[in-house]
């Protein structure tokens, strides 16, 4: 079946007549969309931004669908890429009910605020470590973001082993002679869209902010890496990013196999040894064996949609030059603790380690993430080297631009989430990001509805939407938020936001230390931190 019958027989399923509609149209270049009003915002739910790359075209780049005929009606999510369907832990982020999901998932959706002419555009990249998630989770309902004068989108993108898969043969067919990178590839084509179709819903194609949390966020940070990308994204908002190893296409570096080996990898664990038998298997069982063998997904150096790892490029200054606003969580790891290494039997078997593991640095790791303390040093000083060192690199290499640039922590806590041990946990700044602080997931610690949680949430869409609106975050009743600069300054949001200056002194430049000479030695950088560090070289020219 060729790309072109397949985008005709998807515009012809899905498009009805103009006369059927009930809600408000509008008349995009990609073809005519009906929404729902609710107040005086508009939202326009499940448009499709790229043929759907299904079967033969599974593991190819998005191609952009032809115009449809009539009008669609987007009035309903369309279903979540697919991904593993294995009864994965009940934790905090269980969804109410399992999403449906299929491969014909790339669509986007849309609100729009009454009048909109020329509003800034705020596009959500939804985070699920490039495994799961969806634009159609409760918490991401851009409907209070756009009350504030911008339109907000949210995309789909191929996740797991459909979404990054590389492998010789899939290069082999590429005419760039590359694979992998295909979900970001599709954050691509969806910003593609953004450009050539927003004007119509009164969005400004020349005013667009990319935003996500945790993946979300890693994807902003390939985004702002990739050439392809550039000029598609005018600021960046990173929640939780984490700049770890990636692995190159055709090349074993940092202790990891290329991507087209760990491919081939898959393919054997699989009992698919061709790409023909890959492609022949269902997508649900694909994805599903991927998962049981531990395969993962990750942004691969292809020299063409990611030239180089991302502490390269933003040492070299070669990223995107735009504003940026950053932050991470008091409470990362809390709901995260698979990510942290188990304590030991007391706290001189922890000191132990960590002068073993750490040498001449042991008394700086120490210092931050001490013995007496072990259990919860163990959470800091996981949550430092992947998220805090991350947020302050970000903000660090654009002031180094030129460009202003913003600092975040997230620390508030409310009851059922203290007494549940889950303080500040990882996405717990999601529901007063989005105003949805009455629809978190039914394991979600419960937010209490009073005036001081609605003040906190109505405090962070002003800076959201200021930011992505002017470069700047501000607030209606509260304080102003300065950017980092050289006097390292950062905004706190405990139980309301105050500015700070010098976030958790040390933190930053143990991490940065650690990660060069790693990177000099030729050792991965990630969770590997702790108790499950390596042994790091000595000191090393370039790093100290």
């Amino acid at each position: 079946m060729t790309l072109r019958t397949i985008a005709a027989l998807a515009a012809a399923t899905m498009a009805i007549p103009a006369g059927a509609q009930t809600g408000p149209v509008v008349a995009a270049p990609s073809g005519a969309v009906s929404g729902v009003a609710d107040g005086d915002v508009t939202a326009f739910k499940g448009i499709p931004y790229a043929v759907p790359p299904v079967g033969a075209l599974r593991w190819r780049p998005p191609v952009a669908m032809k115009p449809w005929q009539g009008v669609r009606a987007a009035t309903a999510f369309g279903p979540a890429c697919v991904q593993p369907q294995s009864k994965a832990p009940v934790s905090v982020y269980s969804p109410p009910q399992p999403m449906p999901v299929s491969e014909d998932c790339l669509t986007l959706n849309i609100w729009v605020p009454k009048n909109a002419r020329h509003a800034p555009v705020f596009v959500w990249i939804h985070g699920g470590a490039l495994v799961g998630g969806s634009s159609r989770e409760q918490l991401y309902d851009g409907g209070k973001l756009a009350e504030r004068g911008m339109i907000v989108v949210s995309i789909n993108y191929r996740l797991g082993v459909l979404g990054y898969l590389a492998h010789p043969a899939l290069s082999a067919e590429s005419p760039q002679r590359v694979s992998g990178n295909y979900g970001l590839l599709d954050q691509i084509a969806a910003l593609n869209w953004v450009r050539y179709n927003i004007a119509a819903f009164g969005g400004d194609k020349g005013n667009v902010t990319i935003a996500g949390e945790s993946a979300g966020a890693l994807s902003v940070m390939y985004l702002l890496e990739s050439p392809l990308a550039r000029g598609l994204f005018h600021r960046a908002i990173a929640e939780s990013a984490y700049m770890v190893t990636m692995p190159e296409l055709k090349k074993a570096t940092y202790g990891m196999p290329s991507a087209e080996a760990a491919g081939q990898m898959l393919g054997g664990a699989v009992q698919a040894p061709d790409l023909a038998t890959l492609r022949g298997m269902g997508a649900q069982a694909i994805t599903d064996a991927a998962a049981k063998a531990g395969w993962s997904p990750w942004g691969v150096i292809d020299g063409l949609v990611l030239p180089a790892q991302m502490t390269a490029t933003f040492d070299a200054g070669k990223q995107a030059a735009v504003p940026i606003l950053a932050g991470f969580n008091q409470g990362e790891i809390r709901s995260l603790m698979m990510l942290a290494p188990k304590p030991p039997a007391s706290a001189d078997d922890y000191a132990k380690v960590i002068r073993d593991r750490y040498g001449d640095l042991a008394d700086a790791f120490l210092t931050l993430y001490p013995a007496a303390d072990y259990t919860q040093s163990i959470i800091a000083a996981t949550r430092d080297a992947l998220y805090g060192w991350t947020a302050e690199r970000l903000v660090r290499k654009q002031t180094a631009l030129g460009q202003p640039s913003y600092l975040y922590l997230f620390d508030h806590g409310y009851p059922a989430m203290d007494e549940a041990g889950l303080h500040s946990f990882h996405a717990s700044e999601l529901p007063y990001v989005f105003g949805t602080i009455d629809r978190t997931p039914p394991l979600w610690p419960k937010i209490p509805a009073d005036a001081n949680e609605r003040a906190l949430s109505d405090a962070m869409l002003d800076y959201w939407a200021s930011f992505a609106m002017t470069g700047r975050p501000l607030a209606a009743n509260a304080p102003a938020w300065p950017a980092f600069g050289q006097a390292m300054r950062y905004m706190h949001f405990a139980a309301t936001p105050q500015p700070g200056t010098g976030l958790m002194p040390g933190m930053y430049v143990l991490n940065e230390r650690v990660v060069c000479r790693k990177a000099k030695a030729g050792i991965a950088w990630n969770w590997n931190v702790g108790l499950a560090a390596p042994k790091l070289p000595g000191r090393t020219a370039g790093c100290d």
